[in-house]
């Protein structure tokens, strides 16, 4: 697949309006992400390159992940997602491996899993009968509000992804000079 963002799927018509912008927010800021990884192997996308834990190949695992269980959030409520209030020492070791390259990872297969669940959610975005479809909020101690909406939902991606593009571009930087723009 390019890096242009595919608006139909098999069994779909294009996406139009709103789901036509969220698409191409979505994949622009999938772009920068993927695009900082570009030309590197795997070690290197493992590598820390300031005081953050942060490594570019565990930014775009844990951006996978936060895609995938938003989506899954859009169709299946806060199930989903857990209760995060109820995770023990090791559910937080998960998350955190989310931010590594651990061994066995590759770029390639941590780039593979980020594709398909940028398809899954692309799919979503076309499929969905209502962007309005609200769920209630899992429970979290940062979650202040009560409910979102499948629109809120996909806007949070956006945004998360966005953000974890800029990380990615520094760190990039501080590892070859390589820079997403400019």
């Amino acid at each position: 697949m390019t890096e242009q963002t595919q608006t139909t799927t098999p069994t779909t018509t294009p996406a139009t309006g709103e789901r036509a912008d969220l698409l191409a927010t979505l994949a622009g800021a999938r772009h920068f992400l993927r695009f900082t990884v570009r030309d590197l192997t795997d070690e290197q996308a493992g590598l820390r390159t300031t005081k953050s834990e942060l490594c570019l190949g565990g930014l775009i695992k844990h951006v996978t992940s936060v895609e995938r269980n938003w989506a899954s959030f859009i169709v299946e409520g806060p199930s989903a997602m857990g209760d995060f209030t109820d995770m023990t020492e090791e559910d937080w070791q998960r998350r955190a491996d989310e931010f590594k390259m651990l061994p066995g990872d590759t770029l390639q297969g941590v780039l593979d899993a980020y594709e398909e669940a940028a398809r899954r959610t692309d799919e979503l975005v076309v499929n969905l009968p209502d962007l309005d479809a609200v769920q209630p909020l899992p429970k979290a101690p940062w979650n202040t509000e009560t409910h979102w909406s499948a629109r809120r939902v996909l806007t949070h991606i956006a945004v998360e992804t966005a953000q974890h593009a800029g990380h990615a571009d520094i760190i990039r930087e501080s590892l070859d000079g390589a820079k997403s723009m400019g």
